[in-house]
């Protein structure tokens, strides 16, 4: 039997999303990986599956391209936007969201930043301002939990660091008990800041939602900047409001590209 799904991306980080609210879907971490290859399967950065939720319009479930589940997605939240249209507010493993679809894009509440180290989580105690810990260039990073967890380095280049081979370093390191996401920024300008991200579970991309917030609200903590921040990304930019005590708004845009069938069998 043939299941429909919808290929999207948001500035190039790509989706395969399953709509499983009417008719279940059983995904396992070897399926998502064999959907997600892009020479044997369809192709993507993570599977998105929106299931029914009892607390909210859906339940958006999350697949790295390596079959680990994670709590959020950024920009995988604005292309389910697109999808469920008007208002809505989806179940994540990272808390409950509130997304607005606007035309070609959408605004994403995407909840309080979160600061405390058992909450990044660190492996023990330590200011998440300015972890005091290195890994060769990158040096004292911010942390912060956005519904998942990442470390902020700022430098005076982000294009010139080596983030292809640190970034699985620094992302399995055993400070990191749940592995992290690693971005390196700099300043473009006033409340302008340039982002490369080595993304857990799925390595470089052109575009990581909650890392541009994540990178945003340590900005905005470190007084590099005070908001509304537009961050820029290799596939394009994000633009990020947050004040202390308050929720993160992102808006972008997201992008369907194709709506396709196939039997769901054929992935294991």
């Amino acid at each position: 039997m043939a299941d429909r799904f919808t290929k999207m991306h948001g500035l190039g980080n790509d989706f395969v999303v399953i709509d499983a609210r009417t008719h279940a879907v059983e995904m396992t971490p070897a399926r998502a990986r064999a959907i997600a290859d892009r020479k044997t399967g369809i192709g993507c950065d993570q599977l998105i599956l929106l299931e029914p939720s009892d607390s909210a319009d859906a339940r958006m479930r999350i697949f790295n391209a390596d079959g680990s589940e994670v709590e959020a997605c950024g920009n995988a939240s604005r292309a389910v936007a697109l999808l469920l249209g008007g208002t809505s507010r989806v179940e994540t493993l990272g808390g409950v969201l509130t997304l607005e679809a606007l035309g070609d894009g959408a605004r994403v509440d995407m909840g309080q930043p979160r600061f405390g180290w058992e909450e990044i989580p660190l492996a023990f105690a330590m200011d998440t301002q300015k972890i005091p810990v290195g890994w060769e260039v990158l040096e004292s990073p911010a942390a912060v939990n956005v519904g998942n967890p990442h470390v902020i380095f700022f430098v005076d280049d982000a294009d010139a660091v080596d983030l292809a081979r640190l970034g699985p370093l620094i992302e399995q390191d055993p400070i990191f008990p749940e592995r992290v996401n690693v971005n390196v920024a700099s300043r473009v300008g006033k409340d302008h800041l340039k982002l490369r991200v080595w993304e857990r579970g799925a390595g470089l991309t052109r575009a990581c939602g909650t890392g541009a917030c994540a990178t945003a609200v340590a900005a905005i903590r470190a007084g590099l900047a005070t908001g509304p921040v537009t961050v820029s990304l290799p596939g394009g930019d994000l633009h990020i409001n947050w004040a202390p005590g308050t929720s993160i708004l992102m808006t972008g845009p997201a992008t369907h590209v194709f709506t396709g069938e196939t039997d769901w069998s054929r992935f294991g």
